[in-house]
């Protein structure tokens, strides 16, 4: 039979029909009274699951990976709310559908996000009916999950403009994945269904009388009051709203809406949501089993069961959860995290980890993962793996051409002297074959400053200036211990330094004119502390600078009004200048006669003389 899922794609999302009303006009009407749903439509139902059928007796013969199991091996799934076994056997047979949910409470995902989505990412490149659901809803109350204080209300231009967002970003990352997979060989099939759905589209007109009909008699208080969440938040934290304690029920609507009307029977999530997903499990359950209306009780029987699994949490080297309420966010909006910072942190992945991350974060077979880590380990220094996780990660999350400009912006950074000539080709070819590409796709500029920092202060105020250092003492400290460098040759070298890439010559404690030698192009300067501390200096003029109301470290107030007085001043030259013109050529813009005859003689004058 096909699923339910498939045939309710047909559908005209315009109209709504009750469900008892449906049933009673399907066992009324004739098959020629049903065939404007489309028997070529009828034809590829049939195929798709035909298709389905001989992919599970593959599994089941061992020809094929389950799809359980190459979650499994991905390292994706932590918890999962029944028994192992029956749902590898499930999602072997059913088509199932599937949702990650996500409320906008920033502007952007982050990478902690991805986890869950990395999930429906593979289910959907193998055929099953997935969901992104973003909540524009429940953003507005907030999960309390694993907080002991109040999320502050944010104002409600703030939200929609998250939403917004949010939603721009889930779309564009849909589209990534598609090219992305298509690199690896998944080739996108008729029966692959994704949707992007907001909850607000049925919270805005859900009466909630009919919530609490249906669903409230099904939430026991004292199972709700045992949560580790309420528990922590009504003893350790500042106590437990109302509209908090009802968040777990909104989440669980949420899933017995899609179940119901999309065939949505799996919930996943980061490891932090096992007791939402649990609460909403028992929840359809619930529902399905004691719904007034039979009709409605029929149509979830014949939709299965409902299931639930987690992704591990993403935690940094010393344990601490990644994500906004942490305040260690890495954000996958360009304009939040540029492409470049993106691709350093990846870059900066411990060996330990970065097998891990390839398999949660790529589309890469585990076998190619190993070869590639067991390369990287000859030489780890070269960081083979963190470079080819970095381009991967980000080629998902933002293209392929972002991603190579991104690595050939590290290698215009990082390719040092001693570095191999494939790397030194690498660097100083752009993709149409010209020497310098590499200049003219410069990475984001994140340090604009003026010119008289870098032309007349010493070198530990530029380094103050640019963020390097702390304080101009600290900034003299580090060059004196070779702890800073600059982009260039070795300072003795006094050559220009070459456009393919940068070579690093550690800072001195050198005079304010020696500093110029490694501008580039007038108007750049790089500069470095440690491995990845990392800052590309604009170098404008001062007046640009002062007119932007820019600032910089260390900025001195009495420099910012000497450079407005000597504006001040020129626009007053400029403008006596001007008047003197006109009273010259008149309002018409005609030189005046006498004025003419007084421009002649004293020509004539001057000749004599």
């Amino acid at each position: 039979m096909a699923s339910p899922s498939l045939y309710r794609r047909s559908a005209r999302p315009d109209l709504y029909v009750c469900a008892s009303c449906s049933l009673r006009a399907s066992r009324s009407l004739s098959t020629t009274g049903r065939r404007w749903i489309g028997m070529k439509y009828l034809a590829k139902v049939a195929n798709a699951e035909a298709d389905w059928a001989v992919q599970a007796a593959e599994i089941r013969s061992g020809k094929r990976k389950s799809m359980l199991t190459i979650l499994e091996e991905r390292g994706l799934v932590n918890k999962i709310t029944g028994d192992r076994d029956a749902l590898d056997k499930y999602m072997t047979e059913k088509r199932v559908g599937a949702y990650v949910g996500v409320d906008p409470t920033a502007a952007s995902l982050h990478v902690g996000h991805l986890l869950p989505f990395m999930s429906i990412f593979w289910m959907y490149v193998h055929g099953y009916h997935t969901v992104s659901l973003l909540g524009g809803a429940t953003a507005k109350i907030g999960d309390p999950t694993d907080r002991l204080t109040t999320r502050e209300q944010e104002p409600g231009a703030v939200r929609t403009a998250n939403m917004a967002r949010m939603h721009f970003q889930l779309k564009n990352l849909w589209g990534n994945v598609e090219q992305y997979g298509r690199k690896y060989g998944y080739e996108w099939e008729w029966a692959w269904h994704r949707e992007l759905i907001n909850n607000n589209a049925w919270w805005n007109k859900l009466p909630m009388l009919e919530v609490l009909q249906v669903l409230g008699p099904g939430m026991r208080l004292g199972t709700m009051l045992s949560r580790e969440t309420v528990k922590n938040k009504m003893s350790k934290g500042d106590g437990m709203s109302y509209s908090e304690f009802s968040y777990p029920l909104m989440q669980a609507w949420d899933w017995w809406y899609m179940f119901h009307t999309k065939g949505i029977n799996m919930q996943i999530g980061g490891s932090d949501q096992f007791g939402n997903i649990t609460a909403g499990l028992n929840a359809v359950k619930y529902i399905k089993a004691n719904h007034s209306n039979p009709v409605v009780r029929e149509e979830a029987a014949a939709i299965g069961e409902p299931w639930g699994f987690t992704t591990p949490l993403l935690t940094t080297a010393s344990g601490q959860k990644f994500g906004k309420s942490a305040g260690n966010a890495i954000w996958l909006d360009i304009e939040e995290m540029s492409a470049y910072d993106l691709y350093g942190f990846f870059l900066r992945t411990p060996d330990s980890d970065v097998s891990k991350y390839l398999k949660l974060f790529t589309f890469m077979p585990v076998e190619d993962i190993d070869t590639l880590v067991n390369e990287h380990m000859k030489s780890p220094s070269q960081r083979l793996a963190q470079h080819k996780l970095a381009e991967e990660f980000l080629e998902l999350v933002h293209g392929p051409q972002e991603a190579k400009q991104a690595h050939k912006q590290h290698l215009l950074l990082h390719v040092g002297s001693s570095s191999s000539k494939t790397a030194n080709a690498s660097a100083n070819v752009s993709e149409d074959g010209a020497e310098g590409g590499i200049f003219r796709q410069r990475p984001r500029v994140n340090v604009i400053l003026p010119r008289h920092v870098l032309y007349q202060k010493s070198i530990g105020k530029v380094l103050h200036a640019a963020g390097i250092a702390d304080s101009a003492s600290q900034g003299h400290r580090l060059a004196s211990a070779g702890g800073a460098y600059i982009g260039g040759p070795p300072h003795n070298k006094k050559e220009a330094m070459n456009d393919g890439f940068v070579s690093w010559s550690p800072i001195k404690n050198w005079l304010p004119e020696d500093t110029r030698l490694y501008i580039i192009h007038g108007d750049l300067l790089l500069l470095r502390r440690g491995r990845s501390q990392i800052r590309i200096v604009q170098i404008v003029s001062d007046e640009e600078f002062v007119k932007s109301n820019r600032t910089y470290p260390g900025m001195d107030e009495d420099w910012r009004d000497g450079v407005l007085s000597s504006m001040a001043a020129k626009n007053e030259v400029s403008t006596l200048e001007k008047q003197h013109i006109d009273d010259i050529f008149g309002k018409d813009g005609i030189l005046q006669s006498d004025e003419v005859e007084g421009v002649v003689s004293k020509a004539e004058n001057g000749a004599h003389e």
